[in-house]
């Protein structure tokens, strides 16, 4: 367990104090399958699977002691244990990954979970310390998350970017698909027209969804035995589950620019972003 100091700095110029020395886990739920792009954790980039990236993304936390990848195919743990990482086996009927998650929290004696995506190869511990941070200042937070602006009109009408518009003390009010919060006066002819060449300024508080989840292990368990609720279903977003049945969730705005590998063409786009520059070795 890493040292916690009642004074510890969390952020620059800022000091907290901590009541109890507390453990965090990481938890990466990958599994093989996959409709769009089978077997993606263990996909090659520049000589490493992918979870790898994942992986050591996210051992880079100053608060995590310890990282471990859930899963449901053997070809998965045993990749992870090649690079010295620690998998352990689920159940292969769970639906989401969070379900995977809270498998292995059950076993776990954590007070703090961290569910990181298992397709979010350019994450950094020094992120997902801005998501652990509101548990750590305020004992009353079961769950947050994170955010970060939109910038171009694209991303902001991609339904597979998901929205989050969050009041003034930062706690999310709603996460959606869809273009969200929507301009009154806006043209959206205009944007329609032509929405994939589109790039201009954006309101300053148009956000979009990091899948980063923190959960207090007792809430996370909780939260898994939840039935699905409408809002969810109809957005198919696990998080709204908590936001019907009254849970708050803070989310943290950081300077990040995610890229979730969901297809092949996916992956080529993170291959590019490793690459050296041409002309130089690798």
């Amino acid at each position: 367990m890493k040292p916690y100091l009642l004074n510890a700095s969390i952020d620059v110029g800022e000091s907290i104090r901590l009541q109890d020395i507390m453990k965090i886990s990481a938890v990466i739920p990958a599994r093989y399958g996959s409709t769009r792009f089978e077997g993606k954790p263990l996909a090659d980039i520049l000589g490493k699977p992918m979870i790898q990236y994942v992986y050591e993304g996210v051992r880079q936390s100053k608060w995590i002691d310890e990282v471990i990848v859930a899963t449901d195919d053997q070809r998965i743990a045993e990749a992870v244990k090649s690079f010295g990482g620690k998998a352990v086996m689920t159940s292969p009927t769970h639906f989401t990954g969070t379900d995977r998650v809270a498998e292995v929290a059950k076993k776990l004696k954590s007070e703090i979970i961290i569910n990181v995506q298992g397709d979010e190869p350019l994450i950094k511990g020094n992120v997902i310390d801005k998501a652990i941070r509101p548990l750590i200042v305020d004992d009353t937070l079961q769950m947050s998350t994170l955010m970060t602006r939109i910038v171009e009109v694209r991303d902001w009408l991609n339904p597979h970017i998901v929205k989050v518009v969050v009041d003034q003390k930062n706690f999310a009010l709603y996460f959606s698909r869809s273009p969200i919060p929507f301009p009154r006066d806006l043209q959206i002819g205009r944007l329609e027209s032509n929405p994939f060449g589109t790039s201009r300024p954006l309101p300053k508080r148009v956000f979009k969804h990091i899948g980063v989840y923190v959960f207090r292990r007792k809430f996370l368990l909780h939260f898994s035995k939840m039935k699905p609720t409408p809002l969810e279903k109809l957005e198919k977003l696990e998080q709204l589950r908590a936001l019907e049945n009254g849970y708050p969730i803070k989310v943290n705005l950081v300077d990040y620019e995610p890229l979730s590998v969901d297809t092949p063409q996916d992956l080529q786009k993170v291959i590019t972003y490793f690459s050296p520059p041409s002309g130089l070795p690798g």
